[in-house]
C-alpha cells in the first residue's frame, strides 16, 4: 500500500511541476500584455473549466501534463483575432519572448532549488569536503570501520555464516584507526588505501596506522577475493587482496546548514548537478542499446535513462522503505533535468523558439550593418519536417524508456 502511495505521490509531484511550468509561461506572458486564451492541466476531454477575463482555465481527462495557449506565438499562427494584432507574441521584443519561453524551465529550476534548500537545512547535503575522485571512490581520510567478514566471491551481499572473518579484525585493528601505509607504501586517502591494498599480494602484510594520535603497526593476513576493477563495477572480476574494512562512519557524508549558509551550499550543489546533468545528456545516445537490451531480456543498467513511469516507481520504492530523502532528491533531479532539457535549441521545445528568436535578431542586425533589407521572420512552416523528426525521435525514445521501466525497471531497494 505504501508503495502505491509513493507512486501516486511522485506522479502527482511531476504533474504539479509541469502545471507550474505552464503557469510560468502564462504569468510572464500576461505580465507583458500578451494574450493568453487557455490554461489547462492535462490533455484530452475537458472535465471542468471556467473563464476569467480572456483566459479559460480548466482540467482535462488525461493527467499527463498541461498547456497554455499564447496567441500568435509565430507569424504563421492564424489564431490572432482582429484588434489583437499588436498583442501577438511574435511581435514583442526578443528579450520579452525569451523570458516568456524560458519561464517554464526557470520554474523547474526554482522548484529544485527550493527543495534543495529545505534538504540542506533539514537533513543535509553531501559533504563537499570529500568529492568523488575519477576512479569512483571517495577522497576521505583512510579511517576504517571493521567489516564483520570478507565476501570472497564477487557478490554484493551481506555476511553469511561460513564467510571468513575480517583480516583487520584478526590483526586487532579497531574502528577509527587511520591507515597510513601498507608494506611501506604511504596511504593518505581512502582511495589510496584501496589502490595499495589491491596491488599487494594476498598474505602477510605490514599495515601502519594511527590510533588516538599514536602511530603503530600490525601484521595482517590479507584475504584473496574476487572483485571488478575500481571505477568499473561492470568489468571482469579478478583476484585481489582485501583488508576487510569499510569507510568509517565517523566522517559525515552529509552536512546540515543553517538557513543562510544553505543558500551557498545549495548553489554549490546545483553547480555540481549541472555538470552531472550535462554529462548524462551527452551519454543518452550511448544508452539506447542498453535500454533495448533490458527490454529483450538483458540486465537493466542502473545508469540508463528512466521515464516518468520509472521515476514514479522509484518514488514508490522510496516511500515504501521510508526513504523520503531519496524521494525528494529524485524530485530535485527530475526537475533539474526537465529544466535543462527543455532549453535545448530544438523545436518544438521552448529552447527551439528561443533560438529562432535570437537568430532572427542577429540576422536583422547583420543585414542592417551590410546595408541589406531585413529578411523578416523565420518561416516555421519550412521547419516543420525537422520539428516532426524531433518529435518522432523523442516519441520513440520515450516509448523505449517507458517500455523498459515497465518490463525491466530499475530498483533502488530490495522488495
Amino acid at each position: 500500500m505504501s508503495y502505491l502511495l509513493g507512486v501516486v505521490l511522485f506522479a502527482l509531484a511531476i504533474l504539479i511541476s509541469v502545471s507550474l511550468h505552464e503557469a510560468g509561461h502564462m504569468l510572464t506572458a500576461k505580465a507583458f500584455g500578451m494574450k493568453v486564451t487557455r490554461y489547462f492541466v492535462g490533455f484530452g476531454p475537458t472535465l471542468w473549466s471556467f473563464k476569467r477575463g480572456e483566459t479559460e482555465y480548466g482540467i482535462k481527462g488525461i493527467p499527463l501534463g498541461g498547456f497554455c495557449k499564447i496567441v500568435g506565438m509565430t507569424p504563421q499562427d492564424d489564431d490572432v483575432e482582429p484588434g489583437d494584432e499588436k498583442r501577438a507574441m511574435w511581435r514583442y521584443p526578443v528579450w520579452k519572448r525569451t523570458i516568456v519561453m524560458s519561464a517554464g524551465s526557470i520554474t523547474h529550476f526554482a522548484l529544485a532549488l527550493i527543495a534543495l534548500w529545505i534538504i540542506a537545512v533539514s537533513v543535509g547535503l553531501p559533504n563537499p569536503k570529500f568529492p568523488s575522485t575519477e576512479a569512483g571512490f571517495r577522497a576521505e581520510p583512510a579511517v576504517i570501520a571493521i567489516a564483520p567478514c570478507v565476501v570472497v566471491e564477487n557478490a554484493a551481499r551481506a555476511c553469511e555464516s561460513g564467510d571468513p572473518a575480517s583480516p583487520a579484525e584478526k590483526a586487532q585493528l579497531k574502528d577509527g584507526d587511520r591507515i597510513t601505509a601498507v608494506n611501506g607504501k604511504p596511504v593518505s586517502t581512502w582511495g589510496d588505501m584501496l589502490d595499495v591494498v589491491r596491488a599487494t599480494p594476498p598474505g602477510t602484510a605490514t599495515v601502519a596506522y594511527v590510533r588516538d594520535g599514536k602511530p603503530a603497526e600490525a601484521r595482517v593476513d590479507l584475504a584473496s577475493v574476487q572483485r571488478p576493477p575500481l571505477g568499473d563495477p561492470k568489468g571482469a572480476a579478478s583476484a585481489v587482496s582485501a583488508l576487510g574494512v569499510a569507510l568509517s562512519p565517523s566522517t559525515p557524508t552529509r552536512v546540515e546548514y543553517g538557513p543562510v549558509a544553505a543558500f551557498g551550499a545549495t548553489a554549490d550543489f546545483t553547480g555540481t548537478m549541472a555538470v552531472q546533468t550535462a554529462h548524462a545528456m551527452q551519454r543518452i545516445p550511448q544508452k539506447v542499446p542498453a535500454l533495448w537490451n533490458a527490454i529483450t531480456g538483458g540486465e537493466r543498467d542502473v545508469d540508463t535513462p528512466i521515464s516518468v513511469v520509472g521515476a514514479s516507481r522509484l518514488g514508490g520504492e522510496a516511500v515504501e522503505n521510508n526513504a523520503w530523502l531519496v524521494f525528494f532528491m529524485l524530485f530535485v533531479s527530475l526537475n533539474f533535468f526537465i529544466g535543462v532539457f527543455n532549453l535545448l535549441p530544438l523545436l518544438p521545445l521552448d529552447g527551439g523558439h528561443i533560438a529562432i528568436a535570437w537568430f532572427e535578431r542577429a540576422r536583422s542586425w547583420l543585414y542592417a550593418r551590410i546595408g541589406r533589407a531585413d529578411p523578416g521572420r523565420v518561416d516555421y512552416l519550412k521547419l516543420m519536417p525537422f520539428t516532426y523528426a524531433v518529435i518522432l525521435i523523442g516519441g520513440a525514445f520515450t516509448l523505449l524508456t517507458v517500455t523498459a521501466d515497465v518490463i525491466n525497471p530499475i530498483t533502488l531497494f530490495s522488495r
